[in-house]
Order: C-alpha cells, then sequence, then structure tokens
C-alpha cells in the first residue's frame, strides 16, 4: 500500500523546500518515508549515514510532520546494494532539521 515517487514540499524556515519521497506509507498512526540509496558499500549504522542524506531525510521528515499532523513520522533509507533498511532515529535527524 506504499505510494511510489511523491512529491512534496512546504515550507521551512521561512524557506520554500520540496522533494520527492521514493517510498511513502500512510497509516492510520504512523507515517513511512523511505528513500533509496545505492551508495558502494552502504554505512554500515545508522550512525554512519552521511550527512547529506540526513539533512534530506530532515527536509522530508519536518515537511510530513506539516502535512500528517498528529502522526508518528519515521524515516529510513533503502540501501540497494546490501539490501538493507536502516531507520534513522529522530535523535540523529534532528541536528539536520530546517524547522
Amino acid at each position: 500500500h506504499a505510494l511510489a515517487e511523491i512529491p512534496i514540499a512546504g515550507t521551512l524556515a521561512g524557506q520554500p523546500v520540496a522533494g520527492i519521497i521514493d517510498r511513502l506509507l500512510v497509516t492510520e498512526d504512523e507515517v513511512l518515508i523511505v528513500d533509496y540509496k545505492s551508495n558502494r558499500p552502504p554505512p554500515t549504522t545508522a550512525e554512519a549515514t552521511p550527512i547529506p542524506y540526513l539533512a534530506q531525510m530532515a527536509v522530508y521528515r519536518d515537511l510530513a510532520v506539516q502535512a500528517f499532523p498528529g502522526r508518528t513520522i519515521k524515516a529510513a533509507l533503502l540501501w540497494t546494494e546490501a539490501p538493507r533498511l536502516v531507520i534513522l532515529p529522530n535523535s540523529l535527524i534532528a541536528p539536520h532539521s530546517l524547522a
């Protein structure tokens, strides 16, 4: 039931921002944002995720908070080389937030 290639846009810190979410799963209580990455080799831990990817996911998460108020927002990267789905803790994403 996930949606593919979903555009998302809004305003963060007074600036317009936009992106394309690779996969978006929306339930009654939760939103899961997944972005595909094909880096070789993929990082072995969430903490080793390159900063530009954390910043990208922070923007997506912040926009999803606006679009889906009251729902838990989770962000994840799917490393296609492994393949491995890594849920990114909010504590890892938050320092890169523009909100």
